[in-house]
């Protein structure tokens, strides 16, 4: 339940912080006292528009902020879980900032969100229905809210929309998979050629780069084959080489004998140096002779190296490696082609498994609206005659409709206030005061399955007076026994049935008129009746009957 109310700086109030209670708790007050500023406030947490012009004072912000108590309501816990939303058992504190420039910020439990996640946590706290809303039992979304309310379909709905998620995505899919594969016909014949272009070109990972190294080689090959030559002669062809050098100090050493220290091994030494040249001749030789001049080697490495740049031109492609997967991209889409048919069919076979699913829990539903809807119209009788409807007539229609979000039924409430009067929808049918009580005994009848925390009823008891505003009284004070009700009346026979009782007033200073809200004890509420009742609050014969309609609640 709603627990405190904060605003601060907002329109007429410079500050008020009002403490609510379980039950049913009346607001009243003159007209243009400021009920209307507050409610405007309490509707900023519900993702209502922030206007810059209800900033009282340009030099500070304008605050709102709601404190619930939501012990009684643990189902919240997941609702926080899906926002992402740290939770308390206990409390849910929604704030709202506003600062003189326009710019709004957000916080649940003090932490900064979104105003859409303000907005989500905001409707399963509180519900505020004011004469405007009585628009909304004319409309279809709202007519199926409530039967599916009382049918308490919540966890079949669930249900039913993972199955109608999972057969639409089952649709997308295989309209997605038809068009991709009419796509991939219309250019088959192109497809083919480009992956017969590509398979010809027999292409090799990393070809490319050895080939340009093969290119280079041979266009300088007569310098190449000359360098070659010369560190041939150098090393061992030539009259005077290293490794004849090498020998001759070889054979000087060996003369030497004794002269040398054992230690040094020098010809040992040498022996290996002469070995490491010979491997290195030997390496440069088998180079040389792996070296041809024909000048068809090189014309034939100029041919490949232009065709793989075309194939890359063409494909729009940097490397050999790149155009090897596109020519696998191409035979994987010919392939998928050539499946095209089993593909299709099993796609074709899970969207009808899904919608069979889909239509499974849909008729399970419809099964709970059709004894619902009758339940529905007996009780909304039941509930609206004493309130002046007497003449009433109710049936609400479940009837087929398309597969959609929400199941594949349409409903429609019909209703006739005058005898032989046939059966229409609300809105040509009903005054907007039957419309107001009408939505009050629908409040009436949902309210145990709302597992809402709190609701506030702005002035729909507007137009009835006697009789009819006693029984509203008794049925908000009813609703209330469910969870709290908060009822802002000009209907003294309303007012007199809250367990709590705060008037709005205007009070003014040297400079400004200023909105204030206070609680009234006993001997006030007497006085506030008494002026609702149309006599002065000193009046005895007013004070008398205030005193008569509160002995009585």
């Amino acid at each position: 339940m709603l627990e405190t109310l904060h605003i601060s700086n907002y329109a007429l109030i410079d500050a008020v912080d009002i403490r609510f209670y379980p039950g049913l708790d009346i607001i009243t007050g003159e007209t243009g006292a400021g009920k209307s500023i507050m409610l405007g406030a309490l509707s900023l947490l519900l993702g209502g528009r922030a206007d810059t012009k209800a900033v009282r004072s340009a030099d500070r912000k304008s605050v709102i902020e709601a404190v619930f108590a939501i012990e009684a309501y643990p189902h919240l816990r997941q609702v926080f879980a899906e926002a992402d939303i740290d939770w308390d058992p206990q409390r849910c504190i929604l704030r709202r900032e506003i600062a003189p420039n326009g710019r709004s910020r957000a916080f649940v439990n003090d932490s900064p969100v979104p105003l859409s996640r303000l907005q989500e946590i905001a409707i399963n706290l509180i519900d505020i229905h004011s004469q405007h809303n009585n628009q909304l039992l004319a409309q279809p979304g709202f007519q199926l809210q409530v039967i599916d309310t009382l049918a308490g379909n919540a966890e079949r709905l669930r249900e039913y929309g993972r199955r109608f998620d999972a057969f639409r995505s089952a649709v997308r899919q295989l309209k997605k998979t038809k068009a991709r594969l009419e796509r991939v016909r219309d250019d088959e014949q192109f497809t083919r050629y480009q992956l017969e272009q590509l398979d010809s070109a027999r292409l090799q990972s990393g070809e490319l780069e050895q080939l340009e190294k093969d290119r280079e080689v041979l266009d300088n090959l007569t310098a190449v084959k000359s360098d070659l030559y010369d560190a041939l002669q150098a090393l061992s062809d030539g009259s005077s080489n290293a490794i004849s050098l090498v020998d001759e100090a070889a054979g000087a050493c060996d003369r030497l004998g004794a002269a040398l220290d054992e230690a040094d091994d020098i010809p040992g030494r040498l022996a290996t140096i002469r070995i490491e040249l010979a491997d290195i001749a030997a390496t440069l030789s088998e180079t040389d002779a792996g070296l041809s001049a024909d000048p068809r080697e090189l014309e034939a490495a100029e041919e490949r190296i232009d065709t793989l740049y075309s194939l890359l031109s063409r494909h729009k492609a940097e490397t050999v490696d790149q155009l090897i997967e596109r020519r696998e991209e191409l035979r994987a889409r010919l392939e998928q082609l050539d499946d095209s048919d089993t593909t299709v069919a099993d796609l074709e076979r899970e969207a009808r498994r899904a919608l069979a699913l889909a239509k499974e829990s849909a008729a399970e539903i419809t099964a709970t609206r059709r004894r619902a809807a009758a339940d529905f119209a007996a009780m909304l009788r039941e509930r609206a005659m004493p309130l002046g409807m007497k003449n009433l007539q109710v049936e609400v229609r479940v009837d087929p409709a398309d597969i959609s979000a929400t199941g594949m039924d349409r409903v429609e409430f019909m209703f006739a206030f005058n005898k032989n009067q046939p059966l229409m929808p609300v809105g040509g049918a009903a005054s907007g005061g039957e419309i107001s009580r009408l939505m009050l005994c629908v409040k009436a009848i949902i309210a145990d399955r709302m597992s809402l925390p709190s609701i506030i009823f702005d002035e729909i008891d507007t137009g009835v007076s006697g009789e009819v505003a006693s029984r509203i009284g008794d049925m908000m004070e009813s609703i209330s026994r469910s969870l709290q009700v908060i009822a802002i009346t000009h209907l003294p026979q309303v007012a007199a049935r809250g367990g709590h009782h705060f008037k709005v007033f205007k009070e003014d200073d040297d400079t400004s008129t200023h909105t204030r809200i206070a609680e009234l004890d006993y001997d006030a509420r007497v006085a506030e009746l008494a002026m609702m009742l149309g006599g002065e609050s000193s009046a005895e014969a007013a004070k008398a009957n205030a005193v008569a309609l509160l002995a009585g609640k």
